[in-house]
């Protein structure tokens, strides 16, 4: 019998009150961890000459900082062990490597600059055992709404939030079966700022508007320097705007066996005059829910090119002159297409052309008999 395969899944579950003190004097360790490497990585590269400037040094890899740190945790009485301190190391070299520098910001443990709590950790440094997560010799209470005894841990980390709250994030194996969708159907969706998503069907998600609707409120917390009410307020904006993703993100994939979003930038809208609502509407957040639900359901999924979804008429395939253009069009709602004659909704004509997109994708994908 063929074994099933498997996929990591990341799981966060809230730690405890009670163990913010312990976690906030390994976060400082880690804090010094990374500075350290920082500095080693930093010197090694630059070296100063008297009255010449600098000459370019050794450029070292994790593994140096790490043979370099060995048993300072020992050294300085820390709470973090060495598997901690290696990730930490390695996590700094990978970043240094990506950004092509030898030093990165230090990372701030005290003031108002300060940088969120951080402990990650290697595979098999954190364990279950009688309802506590046990890691570095302590043994941590948490709120296990997964039932953490049937997975296999790999590694993680504990996370802090602006509100002062820990979090305990572990990868785990689960077993992925091959199943069918539950749906039969194929829908195509608009993303859009009046409302956050239009269906080829013409359901629609409309814009919950979680920071605007709260604007007023944030900004009296803030002029009054409230910053536990600021934090708050800005807790409920994403747990409200993660909410109804959720759900809605839940029913795509319920009812359909193939899903094609349209592929519009987050990043480059954000540097417009609609930064606000583009960032409230969580375009990649709704794209990410969608994407790894629809994995674990057996449904495809698939981000199509965009482009001119909105000026072409989805009855006869025309760029027609009455279609909406560029960012004068915005205010069109509706049109009527001057070739075909078809009254076109605006979102709805562009949703079902990013959906016959994804069939043509499909189609192209299918190799001849």
């Amino acid at each position: 019998m063929q074994r099933p395969k498997t996929t990591l899944k990341t799981l966060s579950l809230r730690v405890k009150d009670k163990h913010a003190k312990v976690l906030s004097s390994m976060a400082f360790e880690v804090n010094q961890v990374w500075n350290l490497a920082n500095e080693l990585s930093y010197e090694a590269w630059y070296i100063p000459v008297p009255f010449e400037g600098w000459i370019q040094g050794v450029w070292l890899r994790a593994f140096d900082i790490q043979k370099a740190l060995s048993g300072i945790n020992k050294a300085r009485d820390w709470l973090i062990g060495s598997a901690t301190i290696q990730e930490v190391i390695a996590v700094h070299g990978k970043s240094r490597r990506q950004f092509k520098t030898s030093k990165l910001r230090w990372r701030v443990s005290n003031g108002p600059k300060r940088n969120l709590g951080w402990i990650p950790f290697k595979a098999r440094a954190a364990r279950f055992e009688g309802g506590k997560v046990r890691f570095a010799g302590h043994s941590f209470g948490v709120w296990d709404s997964y039932g953490l005894d049937d997975y296999k841990f790999r590694a993680g980390s504990f996370a802090q939030d602006a509100r002062g709250r820990w979090y305990f994030n572990i990868c785990v194996e689960v077993s992925v079966e091959h199943r069918l969708p539950s749906g039969t159907s194929a829908i195509g969706i608009d993303l859009g700022l009046k409302d956050v998503a239009t269906c080829s069907d013409g359901k629609r998600l409309e814009a919950h508007r979680s920071y605007r609707t709260l604007e007023a409120s944030l900004g009296i917390a803030q002029r009054a320097r409230k910053k536990n009410r600021v934090r708050a307020i800005h807790a409920r904006v994403r747990n409200r705007r993660k909410d109804a993703l959720h759900q809605f993100s839940s029913k795509l994939v319920k009812a359909n066996a193939a899903i094609f979003v349209g592929n519009v930038s987050s990043a480059k809208m954000a540097k417009t005059r609609m930064a606000k609502s583009v960032l409230d509407a969580g375009w990649s957040m709704l794209r990410t829910q969608l994407q790894y639900k629809a994995i674990a359901q057996g449904v495809v999924f698939e981000e199509v090119d965009e482009a001119y979804t909105t000026q072409t008429c989805s009855c006869c395939g025309v760029i027609s002159a009455s279609s909406p253009k560029g960012r004068a069009g915005l205010g069109i709602r509706e049109w009527t297409c001057v070739d075909c004659g078809a009254v076109q909704d605006r979102d709805i004509n562009a949703a079902r052309n990013i959906l016959a997109l994804g069939h043509q994708r499909l189609a192209g994908g299918i190799a001849v008999l």
